[in-house]
C-alpha cells in the first residue's frame, strides 16, 4: 500500500532537530509524505511547529535507541545530538543512540525494503593528518576521549550501514556532514557559529579558543539539505560514503571579525585555552559530490550568516533567555 498515490512516505528520525526540521520542510514541498520521529533531546518543537497543520506531516515522539514499526519507502537517519556540549552531557546515550538507533533503522529498512540514508558526520576523520579530507581517508580518532562517543558511534554505524548493504542488500546511501548552520540552530549548542553569533547580538565577549587559527568549512544548511536530495536520488549502487560541505576553509579568527562586522556589535574577541582532540583543520575533498550528484554549495558565508543572524535576532526577541541558559 506504500506509496499508492504516488508520493513516497519518508520517515526522518531527528526530524525536529536543525537539520531535521529543514529536510521535513524540503521533503513536504516536494510533495512527500513525512513521519517526522524525534525523542527532543536537542531537537525542539518549535522548529516544526509550522508543519504541525500539514496534512502530509505526522510527529512521533519516540527514541531510536527502541524499535520502531512504521510502513515506509524512505528514511532519513538523522538521530544523534551533534554539538559537543549536547552529546558529551550523556556520552553513552550518544553512542547507543548512533549504535542502537543505526541498527533499528536498518532493521526497518531491511524489513520494508526501504532506501536508507547515514547522516554520518566529518568528525570521522579526527585531527586528520590528511588535508582536504577525501572519502579515502580512514582518519585519525582518539578511540577514548571526550569526543569519542560522538566520533567512534558514527564510525560504527557506518560500518553498520556497509555490513548490511553487503549481508542483506539494504539500499542504503551515507553522506559524511562538514560544519553546517543556519536558522533553527540550537542556540546554547556550543558550536562556533551559534556561539559567535549570539555572544555578538548580547553584547557579551566573543570566546575563540587557542589562538584562533584552526580552521573549518561552514556550508549553509540550504546547499547541504539540496545535498541530502541528491544523494538520496542517486541512481544504482551508494559508491561509498559522500562528503556534504563546503570546501572553502576560514579560521576562527576570520569568523569572529565577520560575525562582528555583520552583526554591528562591540563585542571584543577574547581567547580560551583549546579544548581537548579538537581538530587543527576541517575541509572537504568535495570531488566525489561533484561527479556522482552534480552538487556543491551556492551559499556564500556572509549571506548566509545574514539569514542566521536574523533568525537569532528575531529568536531573543521572542526567547531572551535562550541564548543565556
Amino acid at each position: 500500500m506504500r506509496n499508492y498515490n504516488g508520493r513516497s512516505q519518508i520517515l526522518v528520525t531527528g526530524g525536529a532537530g536543525f537539520l531535521g526540521s529543514h529536510l521535513c520542510e524540503r521533503l513536504l514541498a516536494d510533495g512527500h509524505d513525512v513521519i517526522c520521529v524525534d525523542n527532543f533531546y536537542t531537537g525542539t518543537r518549535r522548529n516544526i511547529e509550522h508543519l504541525l497543520d500539514h496534512p502530509r506531516f505526522e510527529l512521533l515522539r519516540h527514541d531510536v535507541t527502541m524499535p520502531l514499526v512504521v510502513e515506509v519507502d524512505q528514511i532519513f537517519n538523522l538521530a544523534c545530538p551533534a554539538s559537543p556540549v549536547h552529546y558529551q552531557h550523556d556520552p553513552v546515550q550518544t553512542l547507543k543512540t548512533s549504535v542502537h538507533g543505526a541498527i533499528n533503522m536498518l532493521g526497518l529498512a531491511k524489513r520494508v525494503k526501504a532506501r536508507i540514508f547515514q547522516a554520518s558526520t566529518s568528525e570521522v576523520y579526527g585531527d586528520p593528518d590528511v588535508h582536504p579530507q577525501p572519502e579515502s581517508y580512514w582518519g585519525r580518532v582518539n578511540p577514548i576521549g571526550l569526543r569519542s562517543c560522538y566520533d567512534e558511534g558514527k564510525r560504527c554505524a557506518e560500518t553498520l550501514f556497509f555490513d548490511y548493504h553487503r549481508q542483506w542488500g539494504v539500499d542504503i546511501r551515507v553522506a559524511r556532514i562538514f560544519n553546517t548552520y543556519g536558522p533553527r540552530m540550537h542556540p546554547n549548542d556550543g558550536r562556533v557559529v551559534s556561539n559567535f553569533i549570539v555572544q555578538a547580538l548580547r553584547g557579551e565577549p566573543i570566546t575563540i579558543y587557542g589562538q584562533g587559527q584552526q580552521t573549518r568549512s561552514f556550508c549553509f544548511v540550504d546547499d547541504l539539505i539540496e545535498g541530502f536530495i541528491r544523494t538520496m536520488r542517486l541512481d544504482g549502487p551508494m559508491p561509498g560514503p559522500i562528503n556534504l560541505g563546503n570546501p572553502r576553509e576560514f579560521t576562527m579568527l576570520q569568523l569572529a571579525e565577520l560575525v562582528v562586522a555583520l552583526t554591528g556589535s562591540n563585542s571584543p574577541i577574547v581567547f580560551r585555552p583549546l579544548p581537548a582532540d579538537d581538530p587543527r583543520q576541517r575541509q572537504p575533498d568535495i570531488t566525489l559530490a561533484r561527479s556522482a550528484l552534480g552538487w556543491e554549495p551556492k551559499v556564500q558565508l556572509a549571506d548566509g550568516l545574514r539569514q542566521t543572524i536574523a533568525y537569532f535576532e528575531r529568536l531573543l526577541s521572542v526567547e531572551p533567555a535562550a541564548a543565556g541558559a
